[in-house]
């Protein structure tokens, strides 16, 4: 397996990955405690290409995953973009570690045993390349049953979220103008840079309203783009998008507290609260859509069943049929990049620029006028070569 560059070796005698452990069992939330060269304890059955992403960026040493990365359910994505980035990924059936190992702690991985203060803790197995290929191959049996438990889970997100869906019950007012105007919904998910990237000149151009769901809202920041809209829980918005000046809208399951609320009024943050089933990615493209947006951009988010699929939870079915809920007026973002793509480019002004600056400048040296100057032009070009050869 390759080596990722922030690992290290104390010495000859204790090879392996050296970092300092973050535990966590919320992936999307621990990713944004590493700091490079950590180790990431996680517990993420079916460790999905999003969160993989997220630990690659944020260059983690090494992943200590003590669920299942692959259970056989269906062929995940994500141990698949640890090995190609060089990230070591271990699997430990020791769902007791994340009580026994606390954030800060200094581990050891040498091969899959894992050491602390030079004592051996557990042992696990190494997903290699082959491991994985293997994996995947077991898991494509998988497919059938998990398609339709996500049917199941489908046909139950519809009878809970009936009002929602047809009439738009429970949809928030907000003080964002969004009816008639476009929106861009911003997830942190599948090729999110390339997208947002993509649609600088749509952006630019049409102005549209900017919602990032969760850590969406830190992509839109780090493009140059100010959100009108951030939507998400307390945990997956950072301060620093709460302090962008953006209308906050705060996430929450029905029944339930909502998660961050007490945040949020610490640091003064107004928030309109939305109480629905499903993402907050579901919430943000219900909001947009039943207050008028056309058409609605999404940016990360999901396209194909092995996507949905990948991301491991039953919610994913809420977001396949917030899909169908907007139908036409939903657009993915790469869509808008092949059909709002200029068809000048920079060179062809430029280049009839020059065209029409060398008419101008051969029209008024034809004048009475403009001889005795090209003549000048002329004589003093001819100077210059004189001098120069």
């Amino acid at each position: 397996m390759r080596m990722n560059a922030v690992r290290r070796q104390d010495s000859a005698d204790h090879p392996g990955v050296t970092g300092t452990a973050r535990v966590g069992r919320r992936t999307s939330a621990l990713v944004r405690r590493l700091r490079p060269g950590d180790i990431a304890v996680i517990d993420h059955v079916d460790l999905d290409r999003t969160s993989a992403e997220a630990l690659v960026e944020a260059r983690a040493a090494a992943v200590v995953n003590l669920a299942p990365s692959t259970s056989g359910r269906y062929p995940n994505l994500g141990p698949q973009v640890l090995n190609a980035a060089g990230v070591p990924l271990i699997d430990v059936a020791h769902p007791d570690l994340l009580n026994k190992v606390t954030d800060g702690d200094r581990l050891r991985i040498d091969g899959g045993v894992i050491f602390r203060d030079g004592a051996e803790l557990v042992s696990g197995v190494v997903l290699d390349s082959s491991t994985i290929a293997q994996s995947m191959a077991d898991a494509r049996t998988g497919m059938g049953s998990q398609l339709e438990a996500f049917t199941a889970n489908a046909q139950e997100f519809i009878r809970r979220e009936r009002g929602l869906l047809l009439d738009g019950d429970g949809v928030p007012e907000v003080t964002t103008k969004i009816a008639g105007r476009p929106v861009v919904v911003v997830m942190k998910g599948y090729d999110y840079r390339a997208d947002l990237r993509g649609l600088r000149l749509y952006i630019k151009e049409q102005k549209p309203v900017l919602v990032g769901v969760g850590a969406g809202a830190d992509v839109l920041l780090a493009a140059g783009h100010k959100p009108d809209l951030v939507v998400g829980d307390g945990e997956t918005l950072s301060d620093k998008a709460l302090r962008s000046g953006a209308e906050v809208v705060l996430h929450h399951g029905h029944g339930t507290h909502p998660m961050g609320e007490d945040r949020f009024e610490r640091m003064g943050v107004r928030a309109v609260l939305f109480a629905a089933s499903g993402t907050s990615e579901d919430a943000a493209m219900l909001l947009a859509a039943n207050r008028g947006a056309d058409p609605v951009v999404a940016v990360g988010s999901h396209a194909t069943l092995v996507e949905f699929l990948d991301k491991g939870r039953s919610t994913m079915a809420s977001t396949f049929i917030t899909r169908l809920r907007l139908g036409p007026t939903l657009v993915d973002a790469k869509s808008v990049q092949r059909l709002y793509r200029s068809p000048i480019r920079t060179w062809q002004v430029l280049l009839v620029a020059l065209i029409g600056l060398i008419a101008v400048l051969v029209a008024v040296a034809a004048t009475p006028v403009g001889q005795p100057w090209w003549q000048d032009i002329q004589d003093q070009l001819g100077q210059l070569w004189g001098q120069l050869s």
